[in-house]
């Protein structure tokens, strides 16, 4: 994904209210951004931290610019727009850059299950062999060190309940993957933080026992372009 313009840089004053974020500008003009996303951000709303900013125009909107990217100590880059994650998914799958899915025809977005939740893919080929298949991304941005990636970085009822779909939907025969979104440049490995989300780390061994496949992919981040590249280990 190409950003449709040269991002807006600047620095970090601090993050609040969830979806708000303050910032002073290289200009020196200090305004406030809309931040998407909705987790604790642990590491990557450090005050100070070089940040770069997407422009709406759109008049519109009460906050006109979103923030992106965010430099992180080490100087690797994070993308903390959390939707962003699917978008990436949707143009690896279309180019096949991830193998095991590879020679899936048909990619669906959004599909409801029986549950009534909505599973991020669901992919096709009806011209083979293959079993339907079910794709849930997760975005990771949370580095514990040395180059160790968890998810998630709050407690996740709703990430928990995911799972358990895929689970009903393997027992009907279904394939089902689990894919983290890797969007900080400095993990190079994903483990689920079963420090912070104990139930979540242990629904997902066990479903990964039963027949969930867990992959891992990481973005490369610049202020031209973020798309998905290297397959990451999974350390469950």
């Amino acid at each position: 994904m190409k950003w449709p313009e040269r991002l807006v840089q600047g620095h970090l004053l601090k993050r609040y209210k969830r979806f708000l974020a303050d910032v002073v500008l290289d200009s020196g003009e200090e305004l406030t951004v809309h931040c998407p996303n909705t987790g604790a951000m642990t590491g990557c709303a450090v005050a100070g931290s070089r940040v770069y900013l997407l422009d709406s125009h759109n008049p519109k909107r009460k906050y006109a610019y979103t923030w992106e990217l965010v430099e992180s100590d080490s100087g690797g880059m994070i993308c903390i727009h959390s939707a962003r994650a699917n978008r990436l998914v949707a143009e690896a799958l279309g180019a096949a850059r991830i193998a095991p899915l590879a020679a899936y025809t048909n990619i669906c977005r959004e599909k409801t299950v029986a549950s009534g939740s909505r599973i991020d893919f669901f992919l096709s080929s009806p011209e083979t062999a293959l079993p339907d298949c079910y794709v849930e991304v997760k975005s990771v941005t949370l580095h514990c060190g040395d180059g160790i990636g968890a998810f998630p970085d709050a407690v996740s009822t709703r990430a928990v309940r995911h799972i358990e779909d895929l689970l009903d939907l393997r027992r009907q025969g279904a394939r089902v993957v689990l894919l983290f979104a890797v969007l900080h440049e400095g993990i190079d490995v994903v483990r689920p933080a079963a420090e912070i989300d104990p139930v979540y780390a242990q629904t997902l061994k066990l479903a990964a026992q039963h027949g969930l496949e867990v992959l891992a992919y990481k973005a490369v981040i610049n202020d031209a372009e973020i798309f998905l590249a290297d397959r990451l280990s999974v350390i469950l």
